[in-house]
């Protein structure tokens, strides 16, 4: 394989460790690596031959699932693995429903990421829940926002006002109506309390 894999992670350490595994699963993969969610969509934004990134839940910038849903949105052919801290299957199968292909906890052998690593970039997604509950559309919706309907949904989620987004993200007023109207429209609510609720129990502001 030649391309590039997105080691996003804000321990140094850790990311030494990935970009090992990495290199022992492919050894011509060309490395990045990025310490906040802001530093690694820009590198997922600016990379054309991006094959893989690999994910912390708890990037500095990120919100519970923000940082899959985003990455997604920026790069929705680009396989994502969240390699995290995070407990329990539902972690799991929330990192999945928001668009990651699989999950690996932080304390997994080196052997273990490296195959998890290897199978990913080979385009095979590690084993999948068998949930299929009401809430998996809602997700699917979520997980299909635009970067920047994204970025104004965690807005409204932190309390933010039209006018605080649209400051804060250097649009206008205008435009964060419309990225809001059309989040309500993929979420089917009617207004922006609504949108934030659903967003919420999804746990896509919860912090892990």
């Amino acid at each position: 394989m030649t391309g590039a894999v997105l080691i996003a992670d804000d321990h140094p350490l850790f990311r030494q460790a990935l970009s090992l595994a990495v290199q022992r699963a492919v050894a011509e993969a060309r490395i990045i690596e990025a310490g906040t969610l802001a530093a690694a969509l820009r590198a997922a934004g600016e990379c054309e031959d991006l094959k893989l990134i690999l994910l912390d839940l708890k990037m500095p910038g990120a919100v519970g699932y923000s940082g899959i849903a985003l990455l997604h949105a920026e790069c929705p052919e680009v396989p994502i693995l969240v390699v995290s801290s995070a407990e329990g299957s539902a972690a799991a199968d929330e990192a999945r429903a928001f668009g990651a292909i699989g999950f690996l906890p932080k304390d997994s052998d080196l052997a273990v990421i490296e195959t998890t690593i290897a199978a990913a970039l080979a385009g095979r997604k590690s084993r999948a829940s068998a949930s299929n509950q009401p809430e998996d559309s809602v997700r699917e919706a979520v997980a299909g926002l635009t970067p920047a309907q994204l970025k104004v949904l965690l807005a409204v989620l932190d309390g933010q006002l039209n006018k605080q987004i649209a400051y804060n993200l250097g649009i206008s007023e205008a435009t964060v109506k419309a990225h809001m109207t059309a989040v309500m429209r993929k979420l089917d609510v009617s207004n922006r309390t609504q949108a934030a609720l659903v967003a919420r129990s999804l746990g896509l502001d919860l912090k892990h």
